[in-house]
């Protein structure tokens, strides 16, 4: 008998088959965190004879879109690829592979999976994944009900959220310039200022808006009368900040997007405003109407006077009270055919257009305007952000030519608004960034504008490297050959006359400097 079990047991013994682990996590505050996930399967992996030899982990993820989730295309692209050293996936449950809103989408990468001959397993659930008829129905049905657990569960945050908006409470978002977040426990009770980044560590604790440094309330003061009493635009507040070396609470120099942020937001007298903006459940974000916001007022300490803010409104509703909806929309038009793509940010930036906020309210959103002029914001708009990065690089890349203008020994005067270089009270100088942007044939190109009010003797233009990392070279165009054309294309090779102007580096320019006779100004 001892026999006939010692043949049976050893006839059992098989290879293992061989498994990847996904685990998945969307907070810290996880119920099953990866690591209760990936002890439970590694029970199940022992009594169904597996053994694990990879694992994918996906922390502090959602489940809601693929999205981020770069554990799980990284499994999905070895599994495409056959780079699959497995012939199973162990998940903990089908949450745990994702809680999609549309359950077909759980099903498609599961079939991906199947298809390429490595099954799923949930280690959690009470039904086995073969393929069965009440399988295949129990599956569909805990997907619906993984997908309708998060609507539940969104549903039930924003009403909490905006209860605690109605209490004076903050509701995520950095605090902006001039203002901090406070931390405050269950009875209000001060505990410290947050810097950026960091949280609450108790559940009971909140956080409210509280002044920040009097210097920068003195700026955001200042900003207000300048706006107000002065009538200074956007602009020139901006350049005026820029010229006192000052910056935003980014440390990135003010724009005239970001005066009007601060010169249009509630916070600053003490209001508490939410859901101007939803994305609910990864959705594309869009604008909300006033009838929709959440707010509770006066329920911080105000920073500017009420009546400066209110001000402040009338002028920026009374700069585009004059445009009719379809002269708001020609501009619009205009824009977009300038620029061949919209955005808040482009529109608040552009001098004598009415303000983003105009065309929400006055259309309901940014996203119907943009449907009035026949524009989908649906293309990649990366260079968005190199324009910005290169906003930023300009005021480091003068201060090196004035720095280097010194070195040489000349003297020079920068103008704080334009910018502008008068080098040796001899001849003035102007400095443009120019991003390289590829052609549909992929070539590389470079669209030079020129500021033809500021008639400089010299610009000095730098051009982008193709990926718009680092300068590739300079051109040096006097105003006698580029004064009669407001732009120019440039590509890699250009004419005799442009190459001769071409250097790699600021030296021919300082060569220049340094020939030049240094005169007394006026």
């Amino acid at each position: 008998m001892a026999a006939a079990d010692a043949g049976e047991n050893s006839g059992d013994r098989r290879p293992p088959i061989k498994a990847a682990q996904y685990v998945r996590m969307s907070t810290e505050h996880q119920k099953y965190s990866t690591e209760n996930q990936a002890d439970a399967i590694s029970q199940y992996a022992v009594r169904r004879g597996f053994e694990i030899v990879r694992t994918y982990e996906d922390s502090g993820k959602s489940g809601l879109t693929l999205d981020g989730r770069q554990a799980l295309k990284q499994l999905l692209s070895d599994v495409r690829g056959g780079r699959a050293d497995f012939t199973a996936i162990l998940v903990y449950d089908i949450s745990r592979w994702g809680r999609f809103q549309d359950a077909d989408e759980s099903a498609y990468y599961e079939f991906v999976c199947r298809e390429a001959g490595i099954s799923v397993h949930y280690c959690a659930e009470q039904f086995e994944n073969d393929g069965s008829v009440s399988a295949t129905i129990i599956k569909s049905v805990k997907r619906a009900m993984a997908g309708e657990y998060s609507r539940e569960l969104s549903v039930k945050v924003f009403a909490g959220q905006c209860r605690l908006i109605r209490l004076g409470y903050r509701q995520g978002g950095s605090a902006g310039f001039g203002l901090r977040r406070l931390l405050v426990d269950e009875h209000g009770a001060p505990k410290g200022e947050l810097s950026r980044g960091e949280h609450k560590s108790l559940q009971t604790d909140r956080v409210v808006l509280a002044p920040g440094p009097p210097s920068e309330v003195e700026i955001v003061r200042r900003l207000y009368r300048m706006f107000v009493v002065q009538r200074r635009t956007e602009n020139e507040i901006a350049a005026a900040l820029n010229a006192e070396g000052l910056t935003t609470d980014l440390g990135r120099p003010w724009t005239r997007g970001v005066v009007h942020q601060v010169l249009t937001n509630e916070k600053y007298v003490g209001n508490n405003v939410y859901n101007r903006v939803s994305n609910k459940l990864k959705a594309k974000r869009v604008s909300n109407p006033p009838d929709m916001w959440v707010r509770a007022d006066g329920v911080f300490q105000a920073i500017v006077e009420p009546d400066f803010f209110e001000a402040a409104q009338r002028i920026i509703q009374d700069r585009s009270r004059r445009f009719s909806d379809q002269d708001l929309l020609d501009r619009l038009s205009a824009l977009l055919a300038e620029k061949g793509w919209l955005s808040g940010l482009a529109i608040d930036e552009v001098e004598d257009m009415p303000s983003s906020s105009t065309f929400r309210q006055r259309f309901g959103s940014l996203l119907r305007a943009y449907e009035l002029v026949g524009y989908s914001p649906s293309r990649d708009y990366r260079y968005i952000e190199t324009n910005r990065a290169l906003r930023a690089l300009h005021p480091d890349v003068v201060a090196q030519v004035i720095g280097e203008i010194e070195a040489a020994g000349g003297v020079v005067r920068r103008d704080p608004v334009s910018d502008l270089l008068t080098v040796n009270e001899e001849f003035s100088a102007s400095l443009v960034i120019v991003r390289c942007c590829q052609t549909p044939a992929g070539a590389n190109r470079w669209k030079i504008r020129l500021d033809t009010g500021l008639r400089p003797d010299i610009t000095i233009v730098a051009r982008m490297s193709a990926a718009n990392e680092a300068i590739q070279d300079y051109y040096f165009l006097p105003w006698l050959d580029v004064g009669a054309t407001p732009s120019l294309r440039l590509a890699p090779d250009n004419g005799v006359l442009l190459d001769a102007y071409r250097f790699e580096a600021l030296e021919p320019f300082m060569d220049l400097v340094r020939r030049m006779p240094l005169r007394a100004a006026a």
